[in-house]
């Protein structure tokens, strides 16, 4: 961990505290699919459980305890908190952590549900909501001062941010800051020296306009995993492409390229309505001794999870069914945001 002055925004493979997930309700999306929705949930906060703890928040603590009890999770680690939310996808609303002088800071960043596609009033609140009931000890807690979703940005923890133009310079974010302010602003707000701007790469149904986390990941060793498209014929294949193209040229601060990892493409999951959904092998979740990767019951799942694996040789992977997830427009890494040790 650095100990200067400067800002350090550790890797998510940096040793952590917790996971924060908040619970899927009646009052959400995934009211149609609820009992679904909560036997994933139970999933993966099992498997989290198993290496450190969870901070679940939920607008019903009752019906939250008695799905985790049938579900047969009793935990110390678990650590309830009762907050409304909008829904459920806590790597865009939980805080984001940066070290000064090794000592944790919490940033509160504006969540406005991607570009004002969906009401998050209530998402937005979340992370002061768990400050105010000191989820997070004493560690203070600042506004991040934008419109910024965590799933936009990949740190190495070696000075370098990975994010896509297309979500960053969407419109209905931050109008007032042009790519150059944004760089600027990124570099001072997390202490890094370089900010690696995609210009290619989306999926098809995704609703945040190309989230970093879907598309490309850090890894140790100089390693990023990205999602891959090797059939022509696929919708994704030309963007997909561009990108490896764009992320071969990419340098490191010491002027070395990356070791590129490509992920397989899941086969088209279609929604109910017809159109595709943006499933995604990148959007796993590194944990203390593991990586959760989302499966989609998909000839490709056990490929991609030894590439993870290859990326992450000293940890377990895990993999976990997010095909209930999908249906939402999202996946595991989505409803997920890891919090680094210090913190609590």
């Amino acid at each position: 961990m650095k100990t200067s002055n400067k800002r350090y925004l550790p890797a998510e493979w940096d040793e952590q505290d917790a996971v924060l997930l908040t619970w899927p309700h009646p009052q959400s999306d995934w009211a149609p699919l609820l009992a679904d929705a909560e036997a994933v949930y139970c999933e993966i906060i099992r498997c989290i459980l198993q290496h450190q703890v969870v901070i679940l928040t939920t607008p019903d603590p009752a019906r939250t305890h008695s799905v985790l009890a049938a579900a047969g999770i009793d935990s110390l680690r678990l650590q309830l908190f009762h907050l409304p939310s909008n829904d459920t996808w806590a790597r865009d609303f939980g805080p984001l952590c940066v070290f000064q002088q090794g000592r944790p800071v919490l940033l509160d960043f504006t969540f406005n549900g991607w570009g004002n596609k969906f009401q998050a009033d209530l998402d937005n609140r979340i992370t002061a909501g768990l400050h105010h009931q000191g989820a997070f000890g004493n560690t203070p807690l600042l506004d991040g001062g934008i419109v910024l979703e965590g799933g936009s940005i990949e740190s190495d923890g070696q000075g370098t941010l990975l994010t896509t133009s297309q979500c960053l310079l969407e419109k209905n974010r931050n109008p007032h800051l042009t790519r150059q302010q944004l760089d600027t602003l990124l570099r001072g707000t997390f202490g890094v020296e370089q900010v690696l701007w995609l210009d290619s790469g989306h999926l098809s149904g995704d609703d945040t306009d190309a989230h970093i986390d879907t598309l490309a990941r850090f890894a140790p060793n100089r390693t990023i995993v990205y999602q891959g498209c090797t059939d022509p014929g696929d919708e994704h294949y030309r963007p997909l492409q561009e990108m490896a193209e764009q992320l071969e040229g990419f340098r490191n601060l010491s002027d070395q390229p990356y070791r590129l990892r490509a992920l397989p493409l899941p086969q088209p999951i279609q929604a109910d309505e017809g159109y595709r959904l943006p499933a995604t092998y990148a959007n796993f979740l590194i944990i203390n001794g593991a990586v959760l990767v989302p499966t989609y019951s998909d000839p490709a799942d056990q490929a991609a999870l030894e590439i993870v694996g290859d990326a992450f040789p000293d940890r377990e992977i895990i993999g976990i069914d997010c095909r209930t997830l999908i249906k939402q427009h999202g996946s595991l890494h989505c409803v997920t945001m890891q919090i680094p040790k210090g913190v609590l």
